[in-house]
């Protein structure tokens, strides 16, 4: 007859015990269990531009509460390879790097309180390609997965000025519309005149009869024309206007004895 009774197996009135082996496997599976893990998360990637600041996010969950024995490493290894180097620690307060490649460039974002252990790249160079690894420990947690990595690619920054299709649009739309709206406060501010009246110059071949001796307006009378009305003066008027400039003037005198 066989019976349980406090982990004793007896098989026909004779007990026995759990064979040693067995119970040390039992112990090696438990173990794990009865013991706090940690997990750290970052981005696989990272891409900025040259001159940017970079955000290397890392956070952790862990069972234990965070103590003053957490402690954070923060680690480099460059694109071309080589062994990772820490180059920065966090342990009650944050110990920035005083030298070498990021010396003057880091800055802590942290809060272990909250599972933060992130850190601030300021000027990203094309240098700072590679790989950048997040580690977190707090005892008592030893098990889990207390690191992860971040593949930073940093690339040269773009011109800041481009020409769209929209922006050449709009140039050959705004132009020709100044050009036009000047045009328009020229012909408002200088009118055109009127083709009966720009008629009062005419030429001297044309004079009726009668009107040999008549009186010639004066030189200074002909300056007294504004640039507005050169400029959109008719070509015969203009020609008439240059013309009598040129004709010295007729004495008045002389004109009311022929009269």
């Amino acid at each position: 007859m066989r019976r349980l009774c406090g982990g004793i197996v007896a098989v026909d009135g004779v007990s026995s015990s759990p064979p040693p082996l067995l119970l040390f496997c039992v112990l090696w599976c438990l173990v794990p269990c009865l013991v706090s893990s940690i997990t750290v998360n970052s981005p696989a990637e990272l891409h900025a531009s040259k001159g940017d600041t970079v955000e290397l996010s890392c956070t952790f969950t862990s069972t234990s509460r965070p103590t003053s024995k957490m402690t954070v490493d923060w680690s480099y290894r460059p694109q071309s390879g080589g062994p990772p180097q820490t180059f920065f620690h966090f342990s009650s307060r944050a110990y920035l790097p005083p030298d070498g490649q990021f010396a003057g460039r880091i800055q802590w974002q942290g809060s272990p309180a909250r599972g933060e252990a992130s850190i601030s790249l300021v000027n990203a160079t094309l240098n700072d390609n590679g790989t950048f690894t997040c580690s977190v420990r707090n005892p008592p947690d030893v098990h889990g997965s207390p690191t992860s990595h971040t593949v930073l690619t940093v690339t040269p920054k773009a011109a800041s000025v481009r020409f769209s299709d929209v922006t050449v649009l709009l140039f050959f739309i705004i132009v020709p519309s100044v050009v036009i709206t000047l045009i328009l406060i020229g012909r408002i501010i200088c009118p055109k005149k009127e083709r009966g009246q720009s008629k009062a110059y005419r030429s001297p071949i044309e004079v009726t009869e009668g009107e040999e001796y008549a009186v010639t307006p004066s030189a200074a009378q002909a300056k007294k024309l504004t640039c507005c009305d050169l400029y959109f003066m008719d070509s015969e008027d203009e020609e008439a206007y240059y013309n009598l400039k040129k004709r010295p003037p007729i004495d008045e005198g002389y004109a009311e004895s022929q009269c």
